[in-house]
């Protein structure tokens, strides 16, 4: 006889997924920042996106599409580089004014953006992300 692998597993119960809208905004910005490291990697980088759209004969299909990618970093004539954070279309503001990290040269860009993913999933920017706006409400039906 031999012993069952069900037996040798232990079970718990399933734990429930967040609906904390500023875990999402964190999420949400550590997938951008995932997108800028690959968007350096490969300057032709397209985030791709899963929609629902209608078709003329009005049949919803899920559609999947490229999206553009914009880059976060700049670099001067000197090779100098700066990155900005975005929420939105909105850069954030670190500080008073300013809005930019200086990076130094772009090979140091991968380690500042792993710098900020870590910074985020800490909740060092939960400040920041809770200023923009919040998600679309849903729109409500009017009953006759």
């Amino acid at each position: 006889m031999s012993t069952s692998i069900l037996k040798s597993l232990t079970f718990v119960p399933q734990p429930k997924i967040s609906s904390d809208p500023l875990i999402i905004k964190r999420e949400r910005m550590v997938s951008r920042l995932e997108d800028q490291k690959k968007l350096l990697a490969d300057p032709t980088y397209q985030r791709r996106i899963k929609r629902w759209e209608k078709k003329e004969d009005g049949e919803k299909v899920l559609v999947e599409r490229p999206l553009r990618t914009s880059k976060w970093w700049q670099q001067d004539p000197s090779g100098s580089c700066v990155m900005t954070v975005k929420v939105g279309s909105k850069r954030i503001e670190f500080e008073k004014g300013k809005a930019a990290i200086a990076v130094g040269s772009l090979e140091k860009l991968p380690g500042l953006i792993d710098a900020l993913i870590k910074a985020v999933r800490a909740g060092e920017l939960d400040s920041q992300l809770s200023e923009g706006k919040g998600p679309r409400p849903l729109p409500t039906r009017k009953v006759a």
